[in-house]
């Protein structure tokens, strides 16, 4: 009996975050014979990763022959932006239920892609569940050590530069290590109506009045919601000056919110002034795209303590958080 043929040329198209297309080329001979291909996908080895560790099980997809190319969707559970292995062999089922398989094929390499706007229009939803009722605010503000405003003074003509988002939040997002931008909380005490004196990024704040970055003449958008295994919820939006790189950036990848009509932050005009909110059950950390020169606002120290354990700086999404999950990886 001739031997099957062996895949080769395999080709990887049509990846999104959760899902690919494989295809490939084989010797006409005995083509006929074959009823099933095996595809073994396995998560690509991190050097530094545990050599002890159990593998994910199972990596073998056993897969009815059918036209190529074929969509492999659901078998796993695929996580975005994660790095994979692939190989193939071609496969005849026995009358004993027992296959004669090919040998194996080429290993090889693709990465799965981010979230959609599809995958991030469901966080918005999972997010929009908690968010709870609107506060008043007037103020961004951002906070940092003495030597972040003299740098920007010294070097950067008294003007804070966007830099690129680190890797905090959902693995999927498709703005982490991607979108420029600086970081402003807009968060209020409830008591007070004023930003709170405890921060975990640094004694010295910036403060600028909210219709200086957040107007008529800027887009709104959700970029994530995640949490740090513990009981509250962060929501990632991003304002971009309308037409500028990173309002380009936001349009192909991110959810549009309305401005004056969402449950996150809101500018709305009444008599005359535009009004802000911001939702009081998540914390929001938001992403201004552009320059922003400190004479815009104010530098003042903060009167309270800075808080080193609420700092997000490249935290890990909690996996098994059922709030702020959606079942397409993590």
């Amino acid at each position: 009996m001739e031997e099957l043929p062996v895949p080769h040329n395999i080709k990887i198209s049509n990846i999104t975050c959760d899902s690919f297309k494989i295809s490939w080329e084989m010797d006409s001979k005995s083509k006929d014979r074959i009823t099933h291909y095996f595809i073994d996908l396995n998560k690509k080895e991190n050097k530094n990763s545990n050599k002890f560790k159990h593998k994910d099980v199972p990596t073998k997809l056993v897969a009815k022959a059918v036209p190529l190319p074929m969509t492999v969707r659901g078998h796993w559970f695929l996580s975005p932006r994660t790095e994979y292995t692939v190989a193939v062999q071609t496969a005849s089922k026995q009358v004993d239920g027992d296959y004669v398989v090919s040998e194996w094929s080429e290993i090889i390499e693709f990465c799965t892609a981010d979230y959609s706007k599809v995958h991030l229009t469901q966080l918005l939803e999972k997010a929009e569940v908690i968010s709870g009722r609107m506060l008043k605010f007037s103020v961004f503000y951002r906070n940092q050590h003495k030597e972040y405003f003299d740098y920007i003074r010294e070097h950067h003509g008294n003007a804070m530069q966007p830099s690129v988002k680190d890797n905090s939040g959902s693995h999927g997002s498709p703005i982490s290590g991607k979108l420029e931008g600086i970081f402003f909380s807009c968060s209020t005490e409830f008591n007070t109506g004023k930003p709170p004196q405890d921060s975990p990024y640094g004694r010295y704040r910036f403060e600028i009045a909210a219709e200086k970055l957040f107007n008529p003449n800027t887009n709104l958008y959700f970029g994530d919601f995640y949490c740090m295994y513990t009981a509250y919820h962060y929501v990632i939006l991003v304002i971009a000056p309308v037409g500028s790189p990173g309002d380009e950036f936001c349009k192909q990848r991110l959810p549009q919110l309305n401005s004056q009509d969402n449950k996150f932050l809101t500018c709305r005009e009444e008599d005359g002034m535009l009004v802000y909110h911001h939702a009081q059950d998540v914390i929001l950390e938001v992403i201004y795209t552009d320059p922003v020169d400190l004479s815009l606002g104010t530098v003042a120290e903060i009167t309270g303590h800075q808080l080193m354990s609420l700092s997000t700086a490249n935290a890990k999404k909690d996996p098994s958080c059922k709030t702020c999950n959606i079942s397409v990886g993590r």
